[in-house]
């Protein structure tokens, strides 16, 4: 399949090359030269423009930074140049409204589109193993899985147009406020003279056990292999996590719902990002702790 990638950063840089490994004919564009050029040798032809890239796609496939750029690029540089025939696949992380907005925008023109947000992390993108949760109809997702299908282990269907986007933020507000309250429990034990491997097998088979526990340990040396044990790089920069939480505290005050814990989650990772630590790993949060 031809299929356009928009966007080619951390993430979108290892989905592009998981598509060129299962055969497709990516047609790929970022900003940066340097992403372009790592896209070619990853087997992907690249492009000067979006409208180039996706001129004769038969998928059009965007890893974007925020909703503003997704409904500029898709307003301006898609809807009417890629086919009408052509499935539009946005996987960036946005707000629910645009989100919505944009499928909107692309029905009308005759396109179908899924908002497909993904969990998983660089490494994730790079591996292939990421988790895509898909909003849009069921004709669009029975077309959109088996692309997505090539960069992901689970691609599941969340809803309508926008479920995707719900899905990702209350899925990240859930990590975010995990995290802290496991870096607060290593902080404590520690305090209190636990040794902190023993400390893992024993809340790691207990009620205590979380993902952010036992498969991104934030502690060096302990669990399996995770960004703390290469000084907190790599892996979901603590200013994404912070950009996560803040679109679900908006989506959480336009419909009146309460969440504290992940209001308290977001002025945390404000504060430690403000302290120049944007680009650390989240669970480097510990350090703050």
């Amino acid at each position: 399949m031809k299929i356009a990638f928009i966007g080619l950063g951390n993430m979108g840089g290892g989905m592009a090359a998981n598509l060129v490994k299962a055969g497709h004919a990516v047609r790929a564009f970022d900003l940066s030269e340097d992403a372009l050029a790592r896209a070619r040798d990853n087997g992907c032809q690249t492009y000067t423009s979006v409208r180039e890239a996706v001129e004769g796609a038969e998928a059009v496939v965007s890893m974007l930074p925020n909703g503003k750029i997704v409904d500029s690029v898709y307003s301006a540089d898609v809807i009417g140049h890629a086919p009408a025939s052509a499935l539009l696949l946005d996987c960036s992380t946005i707000d629910v409204d645009t989100a919505r907005k944009v499928a909107d925008a692309a029905s009308a023109a005759g396109y179908e589109m899924v908002d497909a947000p993904v969990s998983g992390g660089i490494a994730a993108a790079n591996g292939g193993t990421l988790t895509f949760m898909v909003g849009g109809s069921d004709q669009a997702f029975a077309r959109a899985e088996p692309i997505l299908a090539a960069m992901g282990k689970a691609v599941i269907h969340a809803g309508a147009s926008g479920a995707g986007q719900a899905a990702k933020i209350c899925n990240n507000m859930i990590l975010g406020a995990t995290m802290i309250a496991t870096c607060e429990a290593f902080a404590l034990a520690e305090k209190l003279g636990l040794d902190l491997q023993t400390f893992y097998d024993i809340s790691s088979k207990a009620s205590g056990q979380s993902w952010s526990m036992t498969s991104y340990c934030p502690v060096p040396g302990v669990g399996p292999a995770s960004p703390a044990d290469n000084g907190y790089q790599g892996g979901f920069a603590a200013a994404l996590m912070l950009k996560d939480l803040k679109l679900a505290i908006e989506a959480a005050a336009s419909v009146g719902a309460r969440v504290p814990m992940g209001t308290r989650a977001g002025q945390l990772y404000e504060e430690f990002a403000a302290a120049g630590n944007g680009a650390t790993d989240f669970s480097g949060i510990i350090k703050a702790l």
